[in-house]
């Protein structure tokens, strides 16, 4: 059997960033709505709405880079989301406080993901792209370092977030 080619290796790497990217989004929805009314309701919502945008810029990175999408691997980590939410917390039908927290971990690692993805991209545009492909360096440097930074800012702002959940939820 051959091995995968360079190309392969990238459908699938992105691929799972996509599916990543497709439940962070959900996530984020979701968490923003159980937090509607409040401060962190709204910082959950801005945050949905850029990674919304990122997921985008996502797809439209795969296109450029002639990378498919493969939906099942959306589908299957859209479904993991939505049954992680269901695990037992100590309460039948209310949500648990320490919910808050173990979503806000879940987010900010999947932000933490999402830059590393970026900063990889990054050094394959530096690196002259995939064999046959245009991608230019320059731009997309620009491109990469503009969202690396707005990654950045997403990860404090769930940071913040999530010390004062800890300190609400667990200091008492």
């Amino acid at each position: 059997m051959d091995a995968p080619s360079p190309h392969d290796l990238l459908t699938v790497y992105l691929g799972d960033h996509l599916a990543g990217a497709s439940a962070g989004r959900a996530r984020l929805a979701r968490a923003a709505r159980a937090h509607a009314g409040t401060e962190t309701g709204r910082v959950l919502a801005d945050l949905h709405t850029e990674v919304v945008a990122d997921r985008r810029e996502l797809l439209r990175w795969m296109r450029a880079l002639q990378v498919p999408r493969r939906r099942h691997l959306q589908v299957a980590a859209r479904v993991v989301e939505a049954l992680g939410a269901l695990k037992p917390n100590g309460r039948l039908v209310r949500r648990s406080p320490l919910r808050t927290v173990v979503e806000l971990e879940a987010l900010l690692l999947g932000v933490e993901g999402k830059a590393a993805g970026w900063r990889s991209l990054r050094e394959l545009a530096e690196a002259g792209g995939p064999a046959g492909s245009r991608l230019d360096a320059r731009s997309a440097g620009t491109s990469f370092d503009v969202l690396l930074e707005r990654a950045e800012r997403q990860a404090a702002r769930l940071e913040e977030l999530r010390r004062s959940a800890v300190r609400d939820v667990l200091a008492g």
